[in-house]
């Protein structure tokens, strides 16, 4: 929490602010956060590692969600590196569709991450809910976390786990993109690591070859498939059919998806990375362009 927020707001918010600029934390770039400055409300979900609860900053009554993992739990899975990098990566990513860390700290058994709150939770509940999403709706989405992936790109950042489950929805039903866990910060962008969703595994991570940035691209068009179908274009029962499947490129696309969406997915779905269309492009396609009026 060491932005200094706009002055632009109401007067119940402006107190708000006013006195989280009054927090010693930014007075005194050595305060040590701890749990006694946050009241817990609703647990929002749990994982293999810990607990996320709804929570409140005393003195400024801001909002946050608070992510706590215990320790052993982390040692238990070997996922220390995980954890430290996805702290180091969204510490210094700044953008509105990426999740925020506004601060983290530790005590003897529990690492606490206080992260942006995301009134309306998981992409992948709404898309469990309905079925899948509207072309107009998963186009917003796309372009949202196409913005937000070029970001980390420019940071040298590649997310490699892509999926439902890592998009938060803002109360404004705007993408926050999160769970940096996988993420490298890589200045040669060029890795050779089995990592992520295996539904959303590229081919080139698949047959065990070197991959760089354009594994994200690739992530993008099986999110945007998974958002007007309802599911991975290349689910199988076995996961030697899924690899089969990837490294051949066999998909098929239902009816209702317009032309558009089919070449913009089938421009991701490469298996060349080099020539997927650029997040950039992602942006500017004309699918996005119709079916997004309102982006900024």
């Amino acid at each position: 929490m060491n932005e200094e927020p706009s002055t632009n707001y109401d007067e119940g918010t402006q107190l708000m602010l006013s006195n989280i600029l009054s927090h010693p934390a930014y007075k005194n770039s050595s305060y040590k956060w701890s749990l006694d400055d946050f009241e817990l409300g609703t647990r929002l979900g749990r994982g293999k590692f810990g607990r996320v609860y709804f929570a409140r900053e005393k003195r400024s009554g801001w909002v946050v969600a608070l992510k706590t993992l215990l320790k052993k739990e982390i040692v238990k899975g070997h996922v220390e590196r995980q954890i430290l990098r996805e702290i180091e990566i969204q510490s210094n990513l700044k953008h509105p569709n990426i999740l925020k860390l506004h601060v983290w700290f530790h005590d003897d058994h529990r690492i606490y991450l206080a992260l942006e709150f995301a009134g309306k939770g998981e992409v992948y509940k709404q898309l469990t809910t309905i079925g899948r999403f509207s072309e107009q709706r998963t186009a917003k989405y796309i372009y949202q976390v196409a913005d937000a992936l070029d970001y980390c790109h420019r940071k040298k950042v590649i997310h490699r786990d892509l999926k439902p489950e890592n998009l938060l929805l803002s109360i404004n039903d705007d993408i926050k993109l999160g769970d940096f866990g996988w993420s490298v910060h890589a200045p040669s962008l060029s890795r050779k690591t089995m990592c992520g969703t295996l539904d959303y595994l590229p081919p080139e991570i698949v047959e065990g070859k070197q991959y760089g940035k354009y594994v994200d691209n690739w992530c993008l068009g099986i999110l945007c498939y998974e958002f007007l179908v309802g599911h991975p274009p290349f689910e199988s029962k076995t996961t030697e059919e899924t690899y089969a499947r990837i490294t051949n490129i066999e998909i098929s696309f239902p009816m209702h998806i317009s032309p558009g969406g089919v070449d913009l997915i089938s421009k991701l779905l490469l298996k060349s990375s080099v020539n997927r269309i650029t997040l950039p492009g992602v942006m500017k396609h004309p699918w996005i362009i119709n079916n997004y009026k309102d982006k900024k």
